[in-house]
């Protein structure tokens, strides 16, 4: 046996050339080959290195339970490994081939694989019994047939049952007839008529003999009994019947009617039918044969897949001694409908995928089947819209899943993908299945900040080290990518220190901490750059700014400026004559470095030596007359002036005036003026005034000047916070006074006025101070302009 295997090897093409255009592999292999055997060289056909088989990933897949054939990865052979039973594998289908699918990665290829399993003649012709009994009826004229049965090979083609033969005789012969399909049927020829009474029993020894190589051969024993009587066999009205019936006709359906006659009287006319004894048993439970009526009718199940067109022989026999029958031959063909579903199956390569993923992308092999034939067989496949995914057809009933967008795992991380197949069919047919591919995170997004700035506002004389705001960034990314670290980055405007002196950061949550104490009369604003990094690889960033607004606090108290004050005491010299009820002695100007309600000043005689001659102004500081002095007054009167603000708690500054009420020098010197005694010491005191308020004034105003000087200097800082311009200071007459442009506090206005000289000097603030008993607070940064409205200021009373 194994000779004649080898034999059919050396003379068999092992290996088939691979279909270009399909991308096919055919092998083709006797059946009952050795396990171990050289089908053929899968990478030298693929055009593959033989390296490349494990480097890609080199699979084979069937769907067969046994494995078949196996590849050497290590030098690309296709090799049987396990026994092929053609007959077990294939039964009596004449094509018979193992299907695999060869997959590859690196790029995702896929190739189909078919090995012809070659029939073998390794099965003899058997009959289903040993002994046949015929009976023939001596009348029959030479000629007459009598059906034999047919014996039963499992091969196929050639090696299947060629032809009959009987042992040689006078009175009967065999003749072959091929049918349909190529199998072979015998029939018993009647050569010469017959005597019963010469010879009544015949026995022939019927051979079955292939067309192997060598040939197979079976025998039976053939008994024929010749009867007496009835001389004259049924005839069908047909040789041959042939119809056609749909696959899943219901059960009693009736598919023909065969019918015989017989031209006899009586009971040799009577006709009975029934299958022929080489009528398999699957017909026998597929069709039911009415024996009267010749009625053929539908009993199981017709499956087109199975089986497309069935053939057989009924017999047509008369009830009369001896029973005389005849053939017809019966063909019915299945005619396929739609009745089986596509069937999906889908090989995942990758069920993740990148976001940053270009299109074209393999994700997984689909593979579509349909056991209906034609239209109804043809499929199709498609999956959902508007998702970053696509179908592409690769070859006959087999597609992949691409990638084909934009994939971005913020908006969606996972995909469930439906596929749907549905075949030609009317209504078609449908199958799915569902695969979920999940799309990987890449550090794509830039942390964001809550905001584009915020705005922080901080008491000056702050706690050093203490958190003052915290700031908040999210990143859309998972995982590393959406670790964010904060810090401060140098943000130097032309000489000032960097932020990261000032300011520190805590880089995991965002806090910001004060390293300093501030003072608002130093730096009123600072504006810090924070930057925000993720921990992906690159790293991204985004920056924001943080304006910090010192707000004021009272810690300073009122200065009084005038009058001239030396150790809180302070001279004013007056005129009785030259006095009467609110006139103005003298005007108190003080001035407080805090802003807003810490700077409205208030003013308050706390001591006088004399209630009755002067009163203060609340607001205003003017120290005025209550009535005209007399000569009685000419007396040193004093005051203590106390200078308050309206901050919680209040600061406040006193002082003492000190009122000289002088006598009228002129009517003296005028009553006077003969005697001559006393000139020389009326033009010393003249001369002695006029240096003594000459001084004060020059000195009150170069004292004045010097403040409203440095403080220009320090506000120069917050003119570019309130868009506005720096501080200038012009020298003007008693009712302008001295102007100063906002410096982010509202000082409050105030005027006042020395007597001797007739100077007027203003301190002229915000206007708006002069208004409003509250700081209203606004952000402190360059892009935010401050109030521009410009309000006249009131003129002090003179």
């Amino acid at each position: 046996m194994a000779t004649i295997l080898m034999s059919q090897v050396s003379i068999i093409f092992l290996l088939c050339i691979s279909d270009l255009v399909s991308e096919q592999l055919r092998y083709s292999i006797p059946e009952e080959v050795e396990r171990g055997t050289y089908v053929g060289n899968v990478a030298e056909d693929l055009g593959l290195k033989v390296w490349e088989l494990s480097s890609r990933k080199f699979l084979l897949i069937s769907d067969y339970s046994k494995k078949y054939m196996e590849v050497n990865v290590g030098n690309g052979f296709l090799f049987v490994n396990e026994g092929i039973d053609r007959e077990q594998l294939c039964s009596k289908t004449a094509a018979c081939s193992l299907s695999f699918q060869i997959t590859l990665d690196y790029p995702l290829e896929m190739y189909p694989v078919e090995v012809e399993i070659l029939d073998v003649n390794d099965n003899s012709p058997v009959f289903s019994r040993k002994e046949f009994y015929l009976q023939i009826n001596e009348l029959n004229a030479p000629g007459a047939r009598l059906p034999l049965e047919s014996a039963r090979d499992l091969d196929v083609g050639t090696n299947t049952i060629n032809t009959y033969q009987i042992n040689p005789n006078e009175h009967f012969d065999i003749k072959v007839q091929t049918r349909r399909g190529g199998n072979k049927r015998a029939e018993l020829v009647l050569k010469r008529s017959l005597d019963r009474e010469q010879q009544s029993i015949f026995t022939l020894v019927l051979t079955a003999i292939d067309g192997g190589i060598p040939q197979r051969s079976g025998t039976a024993r053939i008994i024929i009994n010749v009867m007496d009587a009835n001389d004259n066999a049924p005839v069908f009205d047909h040789e041959t019947y042939r119809t056609s019936t749909v696959e899943n006709t219901v059960n009693g359906t009736l598919v023909i009617r065969v019918h015989a006659t017989d031209i006899d009287e009586g009971t040799n006319a009577e006709v009975t039918y029934s299958f022929t004894h080489d009528v398999s048993q699957n017909i026998r439970d597929l069709f039911k044969l009415d024996p009267v009526s010749g009625e053929i009718r539908v009993r199981g199940v017709l499956d087109f897949e199975e089986t497309n067109v069935y053939e057989f022989d009924v017999q047509a026999m008369n009830s009369a001694p001896p029973e005389l029958s005849t053939l017809a031959n019966v063909v019915i063909d299945v005619v396929d409908t739609n009745d089986n579903r596509p069937v999906l199956q889908v090989t995942m390569v990758s069920g993740a995928v990148r976001e940053d993923s270009s299109s074209g992308i393999s994700i997984a092999l689909i593979s579509i089947t349909d056991r209906d034939s034609g239209e109804y067989g043809d499929v199709y496949c498609e999956i959902p819209e508007n998702i970053p995914f696509k179908i592409e057809k690769s070859l006959k009933g087999n597609y992949k899943l691409i990638t084909n967008g934009f994939l971005d795992h913020e908006i969606s991380p996972l995909y469930n993908i439906s596929i749907s197949a549905w075949d030609g069919g009317y209504p078609p047919l449908s199958a799915s299945t569902l695969i979920v591919v999940s799309v990987i995170d890449v550090n794509d997004n830039s942390p964001s900040f809550t905001q584009s700035s915020y705005n922080v506002y901080l008491t000056e004389n702050n706690a050093p080290g203490a958190s003052i705001f915290a700031v908040r960034a999210n990143d859309a990314d998972l995982n590393q990518n959406a670790e964010i670290s904060y810090s401060i980055l140098d943000n130097r405007q032309q000489e000032e220190m960097p932020s990261s002196a000032y300011f520190a950061m805590n880089s995991k949550n965002g806090n910001i901490y004060a390293l300093r104490s501030f003072d608002y009369e130093q730096q009123k604003h600072f504006q810090v750059k924070v930057q925000a990094q993720d921990s992906g690889s690159p790293p991204l960033t985004s920056t924001t700014f943080v304006n910090v607004i010192i707000l004021d606090q009272n810690d300073n108290a009122p200065i009084i400026l005038s009058p001239l004050t030396w150790n809180s005491s302070a001279t004013v010299e007056v005129i009785p004559h030259s006095t009467y009820p609110g006139y103005l002695v003298t005007k108190v100007i003080a001035t407080d470095e805090d802003s807003g309600q810490n700077a409205r000043l208030s003013y308050e005689l706390l001591e006088t030596t004399d209630p009755s001659l002067f009163t203060v102004g609340h607001l205003s500081g003017e120290i005025r007359a209550t009535r005209a002095f007399s000569d009685q007054d000419i007396i040193d009167v004093r005051v203590v002036l106390c200078v308050k603000d309206n901050g919680q708690p209040s600061l406040s500054s006193s002082a003492t005036i000190s009122f000289i009420v002088m006598s009228n020098v002129t009517e003296k010197s005028f009553g006077q003026r003969d005697e001559p005694r006393y000139s020389e010491y009326f033009s010393g005191i003249n001369s002695y005034l006029i240096i003594i308020f000459g001084s004060t004034s020059f000195l009150f105003l170069i004292i004045i000047l010097f403040l409203l000087t440095l403080k220009c200097r320090q506000d120069r800082d917050t003119a570019e916070i309130y868009n506005s311009a720096v501080c200038c200071c012009n020298g003007r007459n008693s009712t302008d006074g001295f102007n100063r442009t906002p410096t982010g506090r509202d000082p409050l206005n105030y005027s006042g006025a020395v007597q001797a000289g007739s100077y007027h000097y203003s301190v002229c603030l915000s206007p708006e101070s002069s208004k409003s008993d509250f700081l209203f607070l606004k952000p402190c940064h360059s892009t935010l302009p401050f109030n521009d409205r410009r309000v006249r200021d009131s003129n002090a009373r003179n």
